[in-house]
């Protein structure tokens, strides 16, 4: 079952990346990435006042914490997504699961079956290709700014990933033993904090001097997608058995539907060379189906 919940959230995630690159087309990425944050909060605002989850420092600087790495990523994504193609984004992104892998093994002593394995080397060769098909477009992966900020915005994300299985586990397990939705909704919460803080102090005296901010109701998308990703992201993390290692793989098969949308709707270019490597993702999460049964 929790494998069900990590395919469904690659699937809302898909959607979650389309209108980021839509809502950040030519517009300011602050206060994007506020509004998207302060929409969330208005999603969990119900839980968050009928919490039960004691309002101590013990308990809350753990979710704190938790809020300024996805946060940092969350400022790197944005940046990097703005200005490269949304085909590119992905595939370095997806990078990812790779790192938690690593970390899950090394602190909660995972172990991979032999599908699994399959899966997960078939997974780094396509993400391998795909970031190579890249350079054929121009990008100078060496010296661009922007793809050290989604490299950058990855390596937050899987410190991110493996931090949450610390927060869900049980006392038992070494772990806080938050609830998937406490943590999501207090998170969301704070981050709009700080977020507000950023733009109060970062944009707002400068916005008529830098890029126009301008609406886009692909704003509000960006926040119900992401929410949605990340309820069943979270709750599969809180099943009996659910390794995050396989979650975070299965949850980068996004780039799928990064790579028609951006087929049909952006226009990318060099698209027929990926399309085996996007073949090789997809035979990649059948693995990782087939080997968590």
């Amino acid at each position: 079952m929790w494998l069900a919940f990590a395919f469904l959230s690659a699937f809302l995630l898909g959607f979650y990346d389309v209108c980021k690159k839509t809502a950040l087309k030519g517009n300011a990425v602050i206060p994007v990435l506020f509004l998207n944050t302060l929409f969330s909060t208005f999603i969990f605002a119900p839980y968050i006042l009928s919490s039960e989850i004691p309002v101590t420092w013990e308990v809350h600087k753990f979710i704190i914490l938790k809020s300024c790495i996805v946060l940092s990523s969350w400022i790197f994504g944005y940046f990097a997504m703005k200005h490269l193609p949304i085909t590119i984004v992905g595939p370095i992104n997806a990078t990812r699961p790779v790192m938690v892998l690593v970390g899950a093994m090394l602190i909660f002593g995972e172990q991979l079956n032999v599908y699994q394995w399959i899966g997960v080397l078939l997974a780094i060769v396509s993400f391998f290709l795909l970031s190579v098909s890249g350079k054929k477009e121009g990008i100078d992966f060496r010296h661009d700014r922007w793809i050290y900020c989604i490299i950058l915005a990855a390596i937050l994300g899987a410190v991110s990933g493996l931090y949450d299985k610390f927060l869900m586990a049980s006392d038992s397990e070494g772990g806080i033993g938050l609830s998937p939705l406490d943590v999501q909704s207090w998170f969301n919460f704070y981050q709009c904090i700080m977020m507000g803080i950023i733009m109060c102090w970062l944009w707002w005296p400068v916005r008529k001097k830098s890029t126009p901010f301008h609406w886009s109701w692909s704003i509000p998308l960006i926040s119900i997608f992401l929410a949605a990703a990340d309820a069943c992201y979270l709750y599969s993390l809180s099943l009996q058995g659910a390794m995050i290692s396989i979650v975070s793989m299965v949850r980068r098969g996004s780039v799928l539907i990064s790579f028609f949308v951006g087929a049909m709707v952006f226009r990318e270019k060099n698209l027929r060379a990926k399309a085996f490597d996007l073949f090789l993702i997809l035979l990649s999460m059948i693995f990782l189906w087939l080997g968590s049964h």
